[in-house]
């Protein structure tokens, strides 16, 4: 099985990619009055930033954003300690999302069970009006009925192939790049 590595999205891409979003965000709420951004830890939060940046440069003016940690909200891990909305979102607690849109960014958008994890979270914080999904890159494959409202880059790939987002917050550099996995789970 060959292990090549090919990058589908570099920081040019990217940076588009995230433009392109703000525009649309702003297009279909009709600008950010009443908006608070939500981004998915870790990658989704410093994506949340930046587009809450390019907003800021669109618009003039600051849209409201954080992150949340939905690791105590997924279904495929056992957890000794009992759920809390706010454990390990002290970002979140400060933010108001109560009859607010929310619009909740992750890095990359596959089977849907973050996303759910993650809305169970923000149910837990509070009640927002409506709560909406922007992804960097959707690869498909979804077992659950979840469906970005903007999305970087659509890239269908097999369950043999894996995505990754390396973001220069965390990882010295923009890009997405994708590979085979190197065992079948």
């Amino acid at each position: 099985m060959s292990n090549e590595v090919h990058v589908i999205m570099d920081e040019a891409a990217i940076r588009r990619a995230l433009t392109r979003i703000a525009h649309e965000i702003l297009e279909r709420n009709k600008g950010i009055e009443n908006c608070v951004l939500i981004g998915i830890k870790t990658r989704g939060e410093f994506l949340a930033k930046r587009l809450a940046a390019k907003i800021l440069e669109i618009e003039g003016t600051p849209v409201p954003w954080g992150a949340i940690d939905v690791t105590a909200y997924r279904d495929d891990q056992k957890q000794a300690a009992p759920k809390t909305a706010l454990d390990g979102n002290q970002e979140l607690k400060a933010l108001e999302i109560e009859e607010k849109k929310v619009i909740l960014f992750d890095d990359v958008l596959y089977t849907g069970r973050t996303i759910r994890a993650a809305m169970d979270a923000l149910m837990d914080c509070g009640r927002p009006q409506m709560i909406q999904l922007a992804v960097l890159a959707d690869r498909g494959h979804r077992e659950l009925p979840i469906r970005p409202d903007y999305i970087g880059k659509n890239v269908p790939t097999s369950k043999q192939e894996q995505i990754e987002v390396a973001l220069t917050e965390t990882d010295g550099k923009d890009e997405v790049t994708i590979f085979q996995n190197r065992e079948e789970k």
